[in-house]
């Protein structure tokens, strides 16, 4: 196989990250786009030569106007779409976010809708399937203290 046809074969998903925040009752705080019909979490796609990090927090940033500490890797998961090709989502744990903080959010008004926290109860009825899964994955690895890996929203 030659060099050219190597890299033809080789893998390039595309990469998104995004952070997981909470509430004093622990509910998890989902943002409404204005280009999709469900809810999401903050986040968006990394770009070239940015870590999934450094992605997250230039996203919250760009979406809720306000930089807080983004802890740890919750969940990463294995995510190919027929639609989309083939991606690997990074979710990070944001930590709680005190009435300060939530006063000073400021929605990117091009893209974003809303932003509420919501139990993690409703999610299967506010977010797409594949998300209410890796977002519940995500708050059970913060719960035990250790990161998942996932495909398809599932643990392996």
């Amino acid at each position: 196989m030659t060099e050219n046809e190597h890299e033809q074969c080789m893998a390039r998903p595309r990469m998104a990250a995004g952070a997981l925040f909470f509430d004093e009752q622990g509910h998890v705080l989902l943002v409404r786009p204005s280009y999709k019909p469900k809810w999401e979490i903050p986040g968006g796609y990394i770009e070239t030569g940015e870590s999934p990090l450094n992605a997250c927090r230039r996203e919250v940033r760009e979406e809720l106007g306000i930089s807080p500490s983004i802890g740890p890797l919750l969940v990463v998961d294995w995510a190919p779409s027929d639609a989309e090709g083939d991606k690997v989502l990074y979710v990070f744990d944001g930590g709680r976010l005190n009435a300060d903080a939530v006063g000073a959010i400021e929605l990117a008004s091009d893209e974003l809708l809303a932003a509420a926290f919501h139990p993690v109860d409703v999610l299967d009825e506010l977010l797409i399937p594949r998300l209410a899964r890796r977002v519940r994955h995500a708050v059970k690895a913060r719960a035990e203290g250790h990161p998942q890996y996932l495909e398809h929203g599932e643990p392996v």
